[in-house]
């Protein structure tokens, strides 16, 4: 743990990262996007349920390829996708302790929406540690783990990746950064997709309870 001391940027994904993916958040908006492709496409519910999660292992995104193939409005999609109930999400007191005591920039990377991400932190009560939220659009709907939207997260707030903690749910997502030289934490859970590749070399660290990991962050820089 030692070699956090010395970090200044911390990058944290949004979905199944800074909340748990037991809530089933991510289950809404993953049905909303197999609606909005029966609705958008006029097929069944099984048949948009195939094509969003072939779009999702082409494109890295479902998004992206209905972007790519079906020329929708990307902004539509996300309002539509991400007006879901997030009333039983509780606040992350823990957490909140625990990002407010880490020195340094602290910026949510994400392949959502801004909004998505302003209605998840202000629910769990951690909105006012971040610095920044780096969306979809800002990336000009390049999704991780394209190199694209890395580097104009690395650019548009001046980061030295050999200062810089990229925390994901997503292994196959840390392995741009890893290569640019950012240390690399994955969000241990059970989802194939997610999981495939947690093994590689480019996943530094592992934790399956984000609020203890910075503990022990924190409490290494501390002394």
């Amino acid at each position: 743990m030692k070699e956090f001391e010395s970090i200044k940027f911390w990058i944290f994904d949004l979905d199944n990262t800074l909340y748990s993916g037991k809530t089933k958040v991510f289950e809404q908006v993953d049905k909303k996007m197999s609606k909005y492709i029966s609705e958008k496409l006029n097929v069944t519910i099984e048949e948009a349920k195939k094509i969003q999660k072939n779009y999702f292992h082409e494109y890295n995104t479902t998004l992206n390829g209905m972007i790519k193939n079906h020329k929708i409005d990307p902004n539509e999609f996300l309002d539509f996708v991400h007006d879901i109930n997030i009333d039983f999400l509780k606040k992350d007191i823990q957490l909140g302790e625990e990002l407010k005591k880490l020195d340094g920039k602290k910026i949510i990377f994400t392949n959502g929406s801004k909004k998505h991400a302003i209605n998840i932190t202000q629910k769990i009560g951690i909105d006012e540690y971040f610095d920044d939220i780096f969306d979809i659009v800002d990336s000009e709907f390049v999704p991780k783990p394209s190199v694209k939207p890395y580097n104009k997260l690395i650019e548009k707030h001046k980061i030295d990746p050999k200062l810089c903690v990229f925390v994901e749910d997503i292994a196959r997502n840390l392995k741009p950064a890893y290569e640019m030289g950012m240390k690399t934490v994955w969000i241990k859970n059970e989802e194939p997709w997610a999981s495939k590749f947690s093994d590689s070399k480019f996943v530094n660290y592992k934790t399956n309870n984000l609020s203890e990991f910075l503990k022990k962050i924190n409490l290494v820089r501390a002394t």
